[in-house]
């Protein structure tokens, strides 16, 4: 395993695809819309994880030493919007955002001394915010709109 991992060995490469397909399978993935329900999970995923906030849940603030900016927020977006072209749909699910958070959170925050110390790691933190954040209980949801369309 060593030799052959660690040795100089020629590997004949063929793109499998250009810089214009690329940038086309990125245009699509902007487009995919994404309901105000998913996008309020998101914003509440991300701000959990700020200490400085009023949403973190106490065992954020027990456990990490730095919470995700916002730039996790709109990556979490476009991981999830890619996600759901993946599988074949063009529109974006909890469960989408629910399949890339690891991912996109896991170097955006910081575990403190004790949870280092007790072997908890950033996806531990995650699992647990995942469990602990409800993606139904969106604002966007509760605001009145959704009934008056079902009338």
């Amino acid at each position: 395993i060593l030799r052959r991992t660690t040795e100089d060995t020629s590997v004949d490469l063929s793109p499998c695809i250009d810089a214009k397909d690329i940038a086309d399978l990125q245009a699509i993935v902007r487009k995919v819309p994404v309901a105000d329900q998913v996008l309020d999970y998101i914003m509440r995923l991300t701000r959990a994880t700020r200490l400085t906030g009023n949403e973190a849940p106490g065992f954020i603030k027990e456990l990490l030493s730095w919470g995700a900016g916002p730039r996790a927020s709109q990556y979490l977006v476009l991981a999830a919007k890619a996600k759901a072209v993946l599988s074949g749909r063009f529109h974006v699910a909890a469960d989408d955002v629910k399949a890339v958070v690891h991912p996109v959170l896991r170097h955006r925050i910081i575990t403190n001394f004790s949870a280092e110390a007790e072997g908890i790691t950033p996806d531990h933190v995650i699992d647990r915010l995942v469990e602990t954040i409800d993606p139904n209980a969106s604002a966007a949801l509760s605001d009145g709109k959704l009934p008056g369309v079902l009338k």
